[in-house]
């Protein structure tokens, strides 16, 4: 089965898997969930967990280390990108700094965007990125670090991101943005190239931070 194709597939199990049971806002919660053993009155029991993207670490523009930590307790986008990229990369930039303009000002906010091109896409290069797009790294950070690290958390995330000689710039990856909650629960994805769906993202950021 070739890779882009099983995470596509794993995203619309996710979408079917997606719950809205016990959330103020009323976003579903996306993943599979996995089934984990309890003690319940001296009874085992089967529980489940809900997907949550695991424990992480890069480095951002100004060569400060991104962890799990920096969004802990913060609503979040994440997207993959590279810096050469002449396809769909500009367009999803440009309907995302849509997003940050809005919400630049929330310490509760946070935007990671994870380069995919590790070798070419250095802190410099991602430094010189930030200032074409006059952003800064108090809500959004570009990311890199090593390749595998990369990809394995893409895939946490349900996006396509790997290299390929027959894609434009040598990369096949989509142009999806997620958004996750607190918990680090995936609460929805959008296609960053859409202006309508990326003003849906913009809803739904404002009910997370307003709710949960």
């Amino acid at each position: 089965m070739k890779p882009v194709f099983f995470i596509w597939m794993v995203a619309l199990l996710c979408i079917c898997c997606a719950s809205k049971n016990d959330n103020p806002s009323g976003l579903p919660v996306y993943g599979v969930k996995l089934p984990i053993e309890k003690e319940v009155n001296g009874k085992t029991v089967i529980d489940s967990l809900d997907h949550i993207i695991p424990p992480f670490t890069f480095v951002n523009q100004d060569s400060s280390t991104v962890t799990e930590k920096t969004v802990e307790g913060k609503i979040y986008l994440a997207d993959f990108f590279f810096t050469s990229c002449f396809t769909i990369c500009p367009k999803v930039k440009k309907n995302m700094k849509k997003v940050y303009e809005v919400f630049k000002d929330r310490p509760d906010f946070v935007i990671l965007s994870h380069s995919i091109d590790t070798r070419h896409d250095t802190v410099g290069r991602l430094a010189w990125y930030a200032n074409k797009f006059d952003i800064n790294s108090d809500t959004w950070h570009l990311l890199t670090g090593e390749k595998e690290a990369i990809y394995k958390i893409a895939y946490d995330y349900y996006i396509t991101a790997l290299e390929s000689d027959d894609a434009p710039g040598g990369f096949d990856h989509s142009g999806a943005v997620v958004l996750l909650d607190r918990k680090r629960r995936i609460r929805g994805m959008y296609d960053g190239t859409d202006p309508e769906r990326m003003e849906q993202l913009i809803k739904d950021t404002q009910l997370l931070l307003d709710k949960e």
